[in-house]
């Protein structure tokens, strides 16, 4: 059967209270410069290879933010990705599970993964 909708994810939207501070503390994980355009006055485009994030600040409230993850981030090492996290004080919430992931929050609470792929 033929679709016109693709098999593909384009962009996962995260709700952010500060679009500035959440850019800075996203490029500062993902080891990307601080630097792009806030469009609107509320979106972020982090530059990602493959699936795009936005952050949005116009989408956020307390109701919105990620309660489970939504998707992952990948690493080739869990072990170094996590003491990374744990040297940037980030909120870690599960120890790595199963020598493959472990979860996480961001500033506004957002709970979100990294995965060992």
């Amino acid at each position: 059967m033929n679709s016109p909708i693709l098999n593909q994810i384009g962009i996962v939207f995260i709700p952010v209270r500060n679009i500035e501070k959440a850019r800075d503390w996203y490029c500062d994980i993902l080891g990307l410069p601080a630097d792009g355009e806030i469009q609107f006055g509320h979106l972020f485009v982090i530059p990602m290879n493959g699936t795009g994030i936005v952050l949005d600040s116009k989408i956020y409230s307390e109701e919105n933010i990620f309660k489970t993850p939504s998707f992952h981030f990948n690493t080739n090492d869990i072990e170094e990705a996590y003491m990374f996290m744990e040297s940037k004080n980030v909120d870690l919430i599960t120890p790595i599970e199963h020598n493959h992931y472990f979860n996480f929050k961001d500033p506004d609470g957002n709970q979100l993964m990294i995965c060992k792929c």
